[in-house]
């Protein structure tokens, strides 16, 4: 009788008999019938689950798989693509070697990266294991990317410890990945393969590499908030009373006329404006860089005119200024964020994301594109762009600075509206 901590030992050296085992605890435990050994706790749970949820173990259910253009917008705006270099560097030379596959799934258990031995990608593909298929444990059962999201810890499913059938020729040991800043599932890698290409210790190995991709996070996490920390102090020096500068979750980059508190609860909605918060009571909230100033008031607050200044004369140095009742701070731009301010600047009405698709280049179907940057852009300017269609807020004075010769105006830029402006004219 093998015990149930043994059988992924017994896998190791006798692959063929450790799945036979398991087929007969899974035939077994679905029939009804006794079986001749327990499950392991985390399995037994998620079989559990499917049975009561009505997914059939003889059927392999499938939804259907992302448009090619959603897997690339899911791409762009994930949290994932910041460690994705993390997970290649600790995963795929040796999942490679050892005829595995690496798999990277959003929250949604939708499948985004897919890497790794090519033999076995190819293998993959008959399992449904294809960019943009959902592998919630919901959909396709007990597997190596949704159960770890359901249990929230590392699982491997070896053989037929799958509910499904079809998977059970297969090994997959799966790791979620969750954002430090508020603990949210943001995805879960996996690595997968053929049954004999298991061992035990892949757990501990998948795990590891998990952990180091949250550290990524929790130092970029750092990273950004010493950036909101340099604009916003200046800022709070000019005050006086109660405030503080937050980022987008609530997290505390710098204070003044009040004792520090590493996070707020913000609403899951914040918007610029007079808000009443739990902890500070009547505020004002105003855009700050890539988070919030909160000013925590029992009187009005006088409303000044926001002022925005897109400065393109300095090459490569572009910025964005804004100034208001708090005083003022800038944002370096990226060459492709200046170009879509510069853009917005010129068309005060605003833009459709067709439209700066078009602008941009040259392509009004590359929407998926200006909606990610624009999504980028809106984390440091907020309230101070609108959307539907995008635009800067309408009680905003923008000043838009040129360079004085249109040659020096984004000289790296190949957008068909900016080319348009550069071209020399010629004199008769």
């Amino acid at each position: 009788m093998v015990h149930p901590p043994d059988v992924t030992q017994l896998a190791v050296v006798d692959t063929a008999r450790a799945a036979r085992v398991l087929s007969e605890v899974r035939a077994a435990r679905l029939s009804g019938q006794r079986t001749p050994l327990a499950p392991r706790p985390v399995i037994e749970q998620s079989w559990g689950r499917m049975l009561r949820s009505g997914i059939d173990p003889e059927r392999d259910q499938r939804s259907g798989l992302l448009p090619s253009d959603e897997v690339r917008r899911r791409r762009e705006t994930t949290t994932l693509r910041h460690v994705l270099p993390v997970l290649r560097e600790g995963l795929l030379s040796v999942a490679d070697v050892a005829h595995h596959i690496m798999v990277v799934a959003d929250e949604d258990g939708r499948v985004l990266w897919r890497e790794g031995s090519p033999a076995v990608l190819r293998k993959a593909d008959g399992l449904g294991f294809e960019l943009g298929a959902d592998w919630r444990e919901d959909v396709v059962g007990t597997n190596g990317v949704g159960t770890p999201a359901v249990v929230r810890r590392p699982v491997q499913v070896f053989a037929s410890e799958h509910f499904v059938r079809s998977q059970t020729s297969w090994t997959c040991t799966g790791a979620p990945i969750t954002d430090p800043r508020d603990g949210r599932l943001i995805g879960v890698v996996d690595i997968s393969g053929p049954l004999e290409t298991m061992h035990p210790a892949t757990l501990a190995w998948v795990d590891s590499v998990a952990k180091l991709a949250e550290a990524r996070l929790r130092e970029l996490h750092l990273t950004s908030l010493e950036r909101l920390r340099a604009v916003a102090a200046p800022v709070l020096a000019r005050m006086g009373g109660r405030a503080l500068a937050v980022d987008r979750d609530g997290w505390t980059a710098a204070v003044t006329g009040m004792p520090y508190t590493g996070r707020i609860a913000l609403p899951k909605s914040l918007s610029a404006g007079r808000r009443w918060l739990p902890p500070l009571g009547p505020c004002s909230v105003e855009p700050l860089d890539e988070g919030w100033l909160i000013r925590a008031t029992d009187e009005p607050v006088p409303r000044s005119a926001t002022r925005i200044v897109l400065d393109l004369t300095q090459p490569r140095r572009w910025s964005v200024t804004v100034s208001g009742s708090a005083g003022s701070w800038s944002h370096e731009l990226s060459p492709r964020h200046a170009e879509l301010l510069y853009l917005l600047a010129l068309h005060p009405g605003g833009r459709s994301a067709a439209g700066l698709a078009e602008e941009m280049f040259g392509d009004p179907a590359r929407t998926v594109t200006v909606r990610a940057e624009m999504s980028r852009v809106r984390r440091y300017l907020g309230g101070l762009l609108e959307h539907r269609p995008y635009r800067f807020a309408e009680d905003a004075e923008v000043e838009l600075l040129l360079p004085a010769d249109p040659l020096d105006l984004l000289p790296q830029s190949t957008a068909p509206a900016v080319i348009n402006v550069r071209q020399p004219v010629d004199l008769p």
